[in-house]
């Protein structure tokens, strides 16, 4: 389950997207564990993202989620057993998140136009607590363009550039003193035409009276953390940028017209890198926040180390 502290929006799922990973919990005699091995219930995984087919950005992970914890003595084995391949080979490695989630990351961006596969061959994969794995999963994706959105929270703007072009530069408004914005580079969970967002629901205030209080159905919704934070348009904060003083409860506030833009623009796993703002990074298992670890960082949470893929 992706976790994280309370932003400014909510009505989303606490899972990632890509829930084409789950699996049937019966085994049949040709997916059991090997005699050697004893019976047990199956090791499953909840969730592989990115779904088999889809483009993504530059910064996406690799997202697995296990139905049941995996003990760190079995860590090692389970990442060898999930081979990541791609057409232009690059050094990454597994992070784990808890005991439920492991995330595969290139040390730097995805160079655009890789493909990439994950064979996450799991038969007779014990994950240290009884469970045995009894089948395989294999994902398939591509990195699209080089989509990057540089926010400076201070400047009241969003830069976005495409394949190291700049496109445009948007106007915005951050979160406010009493609920600043996240730092640190995030890449797009999803994005949603419409969202339900409401104070309550990310434990901001449940109290219809307050002046933090809010139940709002809003636009052009591109969601960043599991925590409830999105760019978006606000209705609150229909023109956003340096003569506006209103901030938002977490979020990034675009006008109606450059919200309905970014959101065409980008898709999931393009970074969205926040600057400026008095709040730390958000954490790496906040949504897909994994570049706001550095390598050291990141390899400190891998079993196996660092490993360059194998060519498709």
């Amino acid at each position: 389950m992706l976790v994280g502290l309370s932003a400014c929006g909510g009505g989303g799922s606490d899972k990632a997207s890509g829930s084409d990973a789950k699996a049937s919990g019966k085994q049949s005699a040709s997916a059991s564990p090997t005699p050697t091995k004893p019976a047990g219930p199956p090791m499953l995984l909840e969730t592989i993202t990115p779904q088999t087919g889809t483009t993504v950005g530059v910064a996406m992970p690799i997202s697995v989620i296990f139905t049941d914890p995996v003990a760190a003595k079995a860590r090692a084995t389970v990442e060898k057993h999930m081979k990541v391949s791609a057409s232009q080979p690059v050094v990454g490695a597994w992070h784990w998140m808890g005991d439920k989630r492991a995330d595969w990351r290139p040390k730097t961006y995805w160079p655009s136009g890789t493909k990439v596969k994950i064979d996450a061959d799991m038969t007779g994969v014990s994950n240290g607590n009884g469970r045995y794995g009894v089948h395989g999963y294999t994902h398939t994706f591509t990195i699209g363009d080089d989509v990057r959105a540089d926010v400076s929270v201070t400047g009241h703007t969003m830069k976005v550039t495409r394949n190291g072009e700049a496109v445009r530069t948007l106007s915005i408004n951050a979160g406010s003193a009493q609920y600043p914005t996240w730092n640190g580079t995030m890449a797009v969970i999803d994005k949603q035409e419409k969202v339900h967002m409401t104070s309550c629901s990310v434990g901001i205030s449940c109290d219809k009276g307050s002046s933090d209080y809010y139940d709002l159905t809003l636009p052009w919704d591109v969601h960043l953390t599991q925590s409830g934070t999105y760019v978006h348009y606000s209705t609150g904060d229909p023109n956003p940028g340096s003569g506006s003083a209103r901030g938002s409860h977490g979020c990034v506030h675009l006008s109606m017209s450059d919200a309905k833009w970014f959101y065409e623009q980008v898709k999931q796993g393009d970074p969205v890198t926040i600057t400026g703002s008095p709040r730390a990074k958000a954490s790496a298992d906040n949504g897909y926040a994994a570049f706001n670890l550095g390598w050291d960082q990141w390899l400190a949470g891998s079993a196996s180390g660092q490993e360059t893929t194998a060519t498709l």
